[in-house]
């Protein structure tokens, strides 16, 4: 007998390994919080699953999306990513990487680590959320809103609200698979 899942990630292989195996487990790591981010950011506006096909590319084409690398990226390597066909080729949301990347060690100097002030806001715990369909999970809440905005005010850039409750979802910040998936309990 199969497997009950969240709806959303439907019958294509990738999209159910990615339900499986990472959505939703809670992330700790600065360096895979960071990927999330970027990756989060360049899915503003297109779907989840366009991104998963490309993150290889956009790994490869982020220097295996090495913060620090990113944070000093040349106008000459902007101009490179933009002619990169393997990834999302918007001006902004490259440019974005990047600040997103100085602002990201700012909060690492402020906080200890990024994981230490992103985790802040739920007290190190997941929210365990326990919706029955997917039409009950949420795409914001008020606790999306504080974060996105308080990110904002130090200077990240495509982290609206949306875009930081897709990622507290992906990093296990909160948990939205719905009650009958198999991995409701198991993260």
């Amino acid at each position: 007998m199969d497997k009950k899942r969240c709806a959303w990630c439907g019958n294509d292989p990738l999209y159910i390994a990615y339900h499986d195996t990472e959505w939703g487990v809670p992330v700790y790591d600065d360096a895979t919080l960071f990927e999330f981010l970027i990756l989060e950011t360049f899915q503003a506006g297109l779907s989840w699953i366009t991104i998963l096909k490309k993150r290889e590319n956009f790994r490869e084409a982020f220097d295996n999306f090495n913060y620090k690398k990113i944070a000093n990226y040349s106008v000459e390597k902007q101009e490179e990513l933009l002619l990169n066909a393997g990834i999302i080729r918007n001006k902004l949301k490259i440019k974005a990487t990047i600040s997103n990347a100085v602002a990201f060690m700012k909060i690492q100097k402020e906080f200890g680590s990024f994981s230490a002030y992103i985790w802040g806001f739920t007290n190190g715990k997941p929210i365990k959320n326990s919706a029955k369909t997917l039409n009950d999970v949420p795409a914001t809440t008020k606790l999306s809103e504080t974060i996105s905005k308080d990110l904002k005010k130090r200077g990240f850039k495509f982290v609206g609200s949306t875009v930081i409750y897709a990622h507290m979802q992906a990093t296990g910040m909160v948990n939205d698979h719905v009650t009958d998936c198999f991995r409701y309990h198991e993260v």
